[in-house]
């Protein structure tokens, strides 16, 4: 994997660049939608590439080991194969699942034992069952094995699982470096930052996961319920210390005003189930602000979904058909709308991109931001 900075904004730490992988390049900033279980739901691979013009997507190891399972995978070729989709894939490592599934699992130093959702079967993530599972799966990125803390977080807890969490990463970069890739193109491990709220935690493991430089470094334990100030505060302080030469993710951050925050400090990209989530509950992301779609108010508003948008389908259908089609229950009404929304993030990081090439960044964050965030 290659990554260039191409430009650096002179009034942030907002930068564009460009990841390189064996499916393809990324041009970051970069939004990358969730396709959980080798599908991002209600999205057909077609509009994928398409109208939303995703550059990248996730897989999660959890749920893609436990069904179809990683012998049907491999089986298949790898989950691009598998899916059809010839662009690079990003897997989670099943740490996030550790963090949700605490009533059914138990962590030591091993690794995590716990029940599947699906049958109640029991399964073990040990760092080294992580990584060879993402071997199987294929993704061009993949993830170490950590454990997500919850918010609030007791800071001796924080401590005990940072520390795991790094003891964790080093069998992960064993493990990674004495095994090959199973389809013949190669595959980046990114390091996890841990530490909850506490800054001089967030210091420790961001230190830690810099030394062991790897291609690129994530950010974790963001997200999770603390307030949005001291997740700008974390992520200022950590990409202040993570190098500037790899790019920076933000794991599962967020709304598109948090997106433009986190550019602003230096993040290069972000994933979060929230476009595609809310899509399916009848919200809908625009530049001039939210839209609850499933409101009276727009029954008869015969207007299209979003005007301005780059998406047709946003164009092609309007309020009122949404609205009608969300109101019976209708199928359609989640492909719409999570079409729209995937659309409408992807070219919300595009635009950012533009202005700080352009130079006008900053500004533009400014103005964009209280649109954003207003309900229509």
């Amino acid at each position: 994997m290659k990554f260039t900075v191409e430009k650096l904004d002179a009034k942030s730490n907002a930068r564009a660049g460009e990841i390189e992988t064996a499916h393809g390049k990324i041009q970051t900033p970069i939004f990358m939608p969730v396709g959980t279980v080798g599908t991002v739901k209600a999205v057909q691979q077609k509009d994928l590439k398409d109208i939303i013009n995703a550059q990248i997507i996730l897989g999660n190891t959890y749920h893609l080991y436990l069904r179809p399972d990683t012998n049907i995978l491999e089986q298949a070729g790898g989950l691009h194969k598998f899916m059809n989709w010839d662009r690079p894939i990003l897997t989670d490592s099943g740490g996030y699942q550790v963090y949700s599934l605490a009533h059914r699992r138990k962590l030591k130093e091993e690794g995590v034992t716990f029940q599947s959702h699906i049958d109640g079967s029991r399964h073990m993530f040990s760092p080294e069952r992580a990584m060879d599972i993402q071997r199987s799966i294929g993704g061009d990125i993949i993830m170490a094995f950590d454990e997500c803390t919850p918010y609030p977080c007791e800071k001796k807890y924080a401590e005990k699982s940072m520390h795991m969490t790094h003891r964790w990463l080093d069998r992960c970069i064993a493990q990674f470096d004495s095994t090959e890739s199973k389809y013949g193109y190669e595959q980046t491990l990114f390091p996890i930052v841990q530490g909850s709220v506490y800054n001089d935690l967030r210091k420790q493991s961001a230190e830690y996961i810099a030394s062991k430089g790897r291609d690129g470094n994530a950010i974790g334990g963001l997200s999770v319920g603390e307030p949005a100030d001291m997740m700008y505060e974390i992520t200022q302080q950590v990409c202040e210390i993570l190098p500037k030469d790899k790019p920076r993710y933000l794991m599962g951050v967020g709304t598109p005003a948090n997106i433009l925050e986190c550019i602003s400090l230096g993040i290069d990209m972000f994933d979060c189930v929230m476009p595609t989530r809310n899509a399916r509950n009848g919200g809908l992301f625009t530049a001039n602000g939210i839209i609850n779609i499933k409101n009276k108010k727009w029954e008869n508003d015969f207007s299209p979904i979003d005007e301005t948008s780059e998406s047709p389908m946003s164009r092609q259908f309007s309020k009122a058909y949404l609205n009608h089609l969300k109101r019976s229950d209708e199928i359609l009404a989640a492909m719409i709308s999570s079409v729209h929304n995937l659309s409408f993030y992807l070219w919300l990081v595009r635009e950012a991109r533009k202005h700080i090439i352009s130079g006008d960044f900053a500004e533009w964050k400014n103005v964009m931001i209280p649109r954003l965030q207003q309900k229509l």
